[in-house]
């Protein structure tokens, strides 16, 4: 099929994108390559892609909150659906730039859905986060759990585009499925995450911060498995048959958790990292920080269920995976 993929440059979207093409299909890709991180390793996954694609990749360096740039840009340009990862991403960043997360996840979600309903897009599969559980202290997070108490301005934005995303569900009958994820880490990651950083510091002897003292808990999904959620929900649109969907709504629109359904605690993941790369990491215990959860952890019958969804990858074997690729690209 023919995608459109925004955040192409992103984690994510250039991991989603390598899969696609792979299996034969066309992608549009679309990305303003921000500073917001290392616009250098931004790049590098761009020119992989290219180089991949063949020709099956097209790329468009175009601000997708730009609504007049976008469709411009998308002008003479053929898809059936739409994968919208594209967002300013970081929950601690949001509160310092609170203007950057309204504009591109609100007005750029907003552009996407009006998007694919002047294309009749046969679904769009867009980028939530686990964020929106806030403080929920129930666990593990359902999607049909209340999601009313963000606790960052980040998580509060992925909300309304949940919201933004049922009313054209509603209007317009448009198929959709927002996926929660769940700290994506793996090869090609971010460098503003947990994973990268620790590694970074731990390798040149500098101390890592370890928030709310250590005492943390994130259920780490490996990038090999988000994508292959990803694949599997943009090839099963929902039905539009009035049936209750997973997050609740009767219209075309679902929502997922996408995790590992293990919910891992922060020295567990550091004790690996100082394993594989055979040094210990000197820590400096902090307080928690604005806008942090101590815990998260995926409850994925859902998809599961709907969708046979199983993510494959430990922390065990996926951290090794990470500190390969790290050290290769740094050529350590």
């Amino acid at each position: 099929m023919r995608v459109l993929v925004t955040g192409a440059a992103g984690f994510i979207g250039y991991s989603l994108i390598t899969r696609l093409l792979a299996r034969g299909d066309e992608v549009i890709g679309v990305d303003i390559v921000n500073p917001y991180y290392d616009p250098a390793l931004k790049e590098a996954r761009l020119s992989r892609l290219t180089e991949q694609g063949k020709g099956q990749f097209t790329f468009l360096r175009t601000d997708f909150a730009d609504y007049p740039a976008l469709t411009a840009a998308l002008e003479g340009k053929n898809f059936e659906r739409i994968v919208h990862l594209g967002a300013q991403a970081g929950v601690r960043y949001s509160i310092e730039n609170p203007h950057a997360y309204v504009q591109s996840n609100l007005v750029g979600h907003l552009n996407l859905l009006e998007v694919a309903r002047h294309r009749g897009a046969e679904h769009m599969v867009y980028a939530s986060s686990s964020s929106v559980y806030g403080g929920n202290t129930k666990m593990p997070f359902s999607v049909d759990d209340r999601v009313d108490h963000p606790m960052s301005l980040y998580a509060a934005t992925k909300k309304a585009d949940e919201l933004m995303s049922e009313t054209y569900a509603h209007l317009y009958r448009l198929p959709l499925t927002g996926l929660r994820f769940f700290t994506v880490y793996g090869p090609w990651g971010r460098p503003d995450m947990m994973m990268w950083l620790f590694t970074k510091a731990i390798l040149a002897g500098e101390p890592i911060q370890v928030f709310n003292h250590g005492d943390m808990y994130r259920d780490f999904t490996y990038i090999d498995d988000i994508v292959s959620g990803v694949m599997a929900c943009l090839d099963n649109p929902p039905p539009d048959d009035g049936a209750i969907k997973a997050g609740g709504s009767e219209k075309p629109h679902r929502l997922y958790n996408i995790g590992n359904h293990k919910s891992e605690h922060l020295m567990k993941v550091i004790g690996i990292l100082e394993s594989e790369l055979g040094r210990k990491a000197e820590m400096n215990l902090m307080p928690m920080q604005p806008g942090d959860v101590r815990q998260s952890f995926a409850d994925i019958d859902a998809i599961s269920g709907d969708l046979g969804y199983k993510p494959t990858t430990s922390i065990d074997v996926g951290v090794p995976n990470f500190v390969r690729w790290y050290k290769d690209f740094h050529g350590i």
